[in-house]
C-alpha cells in the first residue's frame, strides 16, 4: 500500500483547504512530486499558517479515526515529522513510539494505576481524575515522545563548550516535533492533546515495550475521532506579546 510522504500529504491537505489544489489530475501530481512548495502559489503561506491556526487541544475523543485516515497515515506522520524536526547541530535525538488498540490501552492503565496509588484528595476529585484518564484511553492512539539521552551526551563530549546548552536544545527540538506532529493531525480532522504523566509512568513504558534506557518521555499525545470541537480560545493582547523594532515606515 502507497503511502505518500508528509509534506505531500500536509501540502495536500492545506492547499484543498484553500482551494489551490482542486481536482484529481493536481493531486495525483503532487503525489508524484510534480508539484513543490516552491511552485504552489501564494496561498501556500496563508495555509500553512490556517494549519497552525487550527491545531488545538482537543480533549472529547473517541477511537474511530476519520474516513480516509488509516493507522498507517499516523505512523507515516510521525515517522516523517521526525524526520524533518530540526534538531541542534543535526543531533537527530527525537524518538516516538505510536500505540494502538489494546497497547494504547495498557498505556492509559498505567496512568490510571499510578495516580490511584499517589491516593485522591477525596472521592470527587478521585472521580474527576479518573474521568480524565478515561477520555484519553477513549481515543484511535497515543504517541510517546521521547528524547534520545545518549545522543544529547554525545554532542556534549563533541562540543564541550556548548555542553549545558544541550539539553536545553534538546528540549526545544522535541517541542518542535510534538508541534509538527499535532499540527499535522489536525489537518487530519484527527483530534489530540499533549499530556505529561511522565514521571508517573516512565519505568512502566520502558519496560513495556523494551525502549532503551537512554530515551526520555516527554510527553504523551492521545489521538482520536473529534467528538466534541475546542472550547473558543482566549488571546492576551499581541502588543504585550511582540515587539518590532527598526520597522520601515
Amino acid at each position: 500500500m502507497h503511502i505518500p510522504s508528509i509534506s505531500t500529504l500536509l501540502v495536500q491537505s492545506l492547499l484543498t483547504f484553500t482551494g489551490v489544489v482542486n481536482n484529481q489530475t493536481q493531486t495525483e501530481n503532487l503525489d508524484k512530486g510534480d508539484m513543490t512548495l516552491g511552485s504552489i502559489t501564494k496561498a501556500s503561506p496563508a495555509a500553512y499558517l490556517a494549519a497552525i491556526q487550527g491545531r488545538r487541544s482537543i480533549y472529547a475523543i473517541n477511537n474511530v479515526l476519520p474516513q480516509g485516515v488509516s493507522q498507517e497515515t499516523i505512523q507515516k506522520v510521525v515517522e516523517d515529522a521526525t524526520l524533518q524536526t530540526p534538531t541542534t547541530f543535526n543531533s537527530q535525538s527525537g524518538r516516538a513510539v505510536v500505540l494502538f488498540g489494546s497497547q494504547h490501552d495498557k498505556l492509559w492503565k498505567f496512568v490510571w494505576t499510578a495516580l490511584a496509588k499517589k491516593g485522591f484528595q477525596d472521592e470527587e476529585t478521585k472521580n474527576a481524575t479518573k474521568s480524565k484518564v478515561d477520555s484519553f484511553g477513549a481515543g484511535a492512539g497515543t504517541i510517546l515522545f521521547f528524547e534520545d539521552q545518549q545522543s544529547v551526551h554525545n554532542m556534549e563530549d563533541r562540543f564541550p563548550a556548548y555542553a549545558a546548552n544541550f539539553p536545553i536544545w534538546s528540549d526545544q527540538s522535541s517541542g518542535i516535533l510534538q508541534g509538527n506532529v499535532w499540527t499535522s493531525l489536525s489537518t487530519y480532522n484527527v483530534g489530540a492533546s499533549l499530556q505529561h504523566y511522565t514521571n508517573l509512568i516512565s519505568e512502566n513504558v520502558t519496560a513495556e515495550w523494551s525502549l532503551p534506557e537512554s530515551w526520555l518521555l516527554k510527553s504523551q499525545m492521545p489521538f482520536g475521532g473529534i467528538v466534541a470541537p475546542a472550547k473558543t480560545k482566549t488571546f492576551a493582547p499581541i502588543e504585550d506579546r511582540v515587539k518590532v523594532f527598526g520597522k520601515t515606515e
